[in-house]
């Protein structure tokens, strides 16, 4: 029973590190990252669509992403979509494809970039622990209904305190790694 009350914490601290890795995903790190696109809808017939549903996203070099889409009269869509984005590169069209050239970070913006994650990072560890509280306070209601006693809350607030410990451990080396990413050369 103990373990089912502290799954069901464990999944939402799981979901808050699944968020903040497609939220770092997308910052952009001086080479082409086809994840920067995850968030651009197209205009297509009328439909915000997402850009990987209607064209080809590669990457044929390591600062440049290509997008090919299948109907070639997407192409003055794709550049208006990306250009009210905020990723912050101006396509380059051409008859058939859009190209992104991502220029070399200066050390000011990798510093900026940098701040940004720590802050997506704390973001995260916040929600983190505001799920350990919401369990604490879950835990504590159990008692006072006198449902389970004061040995199983101490039990389960270790256990959900160790759980939490995981998490923000995982939450700090994602940012770590992303700050290194950010300022190696």
């Amino acid at each position: 029973m103990a373990n089912e009350k502290i799954k069901a914490y464990e999944e939402k601290m799981t979901k808050a590190v699944n968020f903040l890795d497609t939220e770092l995903a997308a910052v952009r790190a001086g080479r082409a990252n086809p994840h920067v696109l995850d968030r651009i809808r197209v205009d297509y017939y009328g439909t915000p669509t997402p850009l990987q549903q209607v064209a080809n996203i590669s990457v044929p070099e390591a600062r440049i992403i290509q997008i090919q889409p299948w109907d070639k009269n997407l192409v003055k869509d794709i550049v208006r979509a990306i250009n009210m984005s905020d990723i912050g590169i101006n396509p380059t069209p051409d008859a058939t494809t859009v190209r992104l050239v991502f220029p070399e970070l200066t050390e000011d913006r990798r510093k900026e970039l940098v701040k940004d994650v720590r802050k997506k990072g704390e973001e995260a560890k916040n929600a983190i622990r505001n799920i350990r509280r919401d369990g604490n306070e879950d835990f504590k209601k159990q008692k006072k209904a006198g449902e389970v006693s004061e040995d199983v809350i101490a039990d389960l607030t270790d256990e959900l305190q160790k759980v939490t410990d995981k998490y923000i451990g995982q939450v700090d080396a994602m940012i770590e790694n992303k700050q290194k990413e950010l300022m190696t050369v």
